[in-house]
């Protein structure tokens, strides 16, 4: 029993350097021949290509490290090379080789010569493994994408574009079929466009407005369209600007005249500390303009279908108190303390008198606004909108849809006003113009339905 016991603990002792050296073997087959990917991430992941385009590539190997990366863009032919790296192998099982790596490059489809149509974007990596007979574990990244280098087209089919400094205007034009989105820029200001009846019709129409603040001689217009590729392609058309004098008021601010409108805000606007005078400030400079910014984006977010027909109404029996553009200086204590301009037509009838919907539409405001008091926004469609402010009562709620000459409240002096009256403004896609056009039926005729009914004309040929 003895000897037996012998022969086993030899025999252990004889058999454990061979364990060992067979389980050490066995780790080391499976370290270098490790089967774990390279992890590869390609950002960004376009559809299209039209200019050149930076991409980033991120590659990890945390086990025998990376080997070499190739990137390549192929169409008809073999394939273009982009990007090509190879990584030494650095220390015992290439710990100290490259683990991580992020690169960035550049594919120019016009440097490159790319065709217009698909291209493939191919990325293979491999690692230090000796798998595949010795070539490493593969990572591959595929991404189509569609070469497009041409840009959209653009023109104008509608003719007599005259528009005042601080007016409206109306053009017609025709959009290729790849255009994603079009419009008119303004200086700087872009008016979108909408389609003009059911597509597939390649007509387009787009209100766009000059703003008060404009110079004649420094407004530029044209035509823009941007494809699905974001080619982007300017068009030029014939336009002619009238200059626009606004007259100058001079307002003197008396203590009485402080008192009332400072009591007519909330207090919770001003600083505790601050003056009558710094009040009136803040309210004429600082709220109005954040009021302004309110009724821009409320009228930017407009409907497509147009809601309205014929000329917008003018309130009835309503003498004009104040234009559109008016320059107001306002003086304290014998200086200029402020300016501002009006951005609306002042109308004053009676007292509380009923104010209607001057042309049909959705109701997108309808509470208080600030300087403007208690206020109704109407979106009409297309981008133009109207603004009823210093109401007394509201008579309608927002999202209600209303009808021309429907009642929406009644005027009164709520906001920066000292007197019962209704301030009457008209927007186009959010940017303040003179009401008086959109209540003239010959301008409408001449400068909107005219144009519109020579594109109908276009469509039925």
């Amino acid at each position: 029993m003895k000897k037996s016991r012998i022969k086993k603990s030899k025999f252990i002792l004889t058999s454990l350097p061979i364990v060992i050296i067979l389980l050490a073997l066995i780790w080391f087959l499976m370290t270098i021949f490790e089967g774990e990917k390279p992890i590869a991430q390609l950002e960004p992941l376009p559809g299209y290509l039209s200019k050149p385009v930076s991409f980033t590539v991120v590659l990890s190997d945390l086990k025998m490290g990376l080997r070499d990366i190739a990137v390549i863009v192929k169409q008809e032919g073999p394939g273009i090379p982009i990007l090509k790296k190879e990584f030494p192998y650095e220390g015992l099982f290439n710990k100290r080789g490259v683990h991580r790596f992020e690169q960035r490059f550049s594919i120019d489809p016009k440097q490159l010569n790319l065709v217009q149509g698909q291209a493939n974007i191919g990325i293979e990596i491999h690692d230090f493994s000796k798998r595949r007979g010795g070539d490493g574990n593969l990572t591959i990244i595929e991404h189509t994408i569609v070469v497009d280098t041409i840009p959209p087209s653009i023109n104008a089919v509608s003719r007599g574009h005259n528009v005042a400094i601080g007016g409206s205007g109306l053009v017609i034009y025709r959009i290729s079929t790849d255009t994603e989105e079009s419009g008119v820029f303004v200086n700087d200001r872009f008016f979108p466009g909408i389609p003009f009846h059911e597509p597939p019709n390649e007509l387009r129409l787009c209100y766009f407005a000059v703003p008060y603040h404009a110079e004649k001689e420094d407004v530029s217009l044209y035509l823009w369209a941007k494809d699905r590729a974001e080619n982007e392609t300017q068009g030029a058309f014939f336009y002619h600007i009238r200059k626009k004098r606004f007259r100058r008021e001079n307002i003197r601010i008396s203590e009485r005249l402080l008192e009332t409108v400072v009591s007519s805000f909330s207090q919770e606007l001003f600083e505790h500390d601050a003056s009558p005078i710094e009040k009136f400030l803040l309210i004429n400079k600082e709220l109005r303009k954040r009021n302004d910014e309110v009724l821009e984006e409320v009228c930017r977010s407009f409907i497509k279908e147009r809601r309205w027909d014929g000329p917008w109404l003018r309130m009835m029996n309503a003498a004009t108190m104040a234009q559109f553009g008016d320059q107001r200086v306002y003086y304290y204590e014998g200086k200029e303390i402020d300016q501002s301009v009006h951005l609306g037509v002042d109308l004053a009838s009676l007292a509380h008198a009923q104010v209607q919907a001057a042309n049909s539409g959705k109701i997108v405001l309808a509470r208080d606004l600030g300087i403007y008091g208690r206020s109704v926004v109407i979106d009409h469609g297309q981008g133009l909108c109207t603004l009823y402010g210093h109401l007394k009562s509201i008579q309608v709620a927002e999202g209600q849809m209303v009808t021309k000459g429907e009642v929406i409240g009644n005027t009164g002096k709520s906001g920066l006003a000292t007197g019962d009256h209704l301030h009457f403004g008209f927007l186009v896609h959010g940017v303040p113009v003179n009401p008086i056009e959109w209540w003239d039926a010959h301008w409408i005729r001449d400068n909107v339905d005219r144009k519109l009914q020579d594109a109908d004309r276009l469509i039925e040929k």
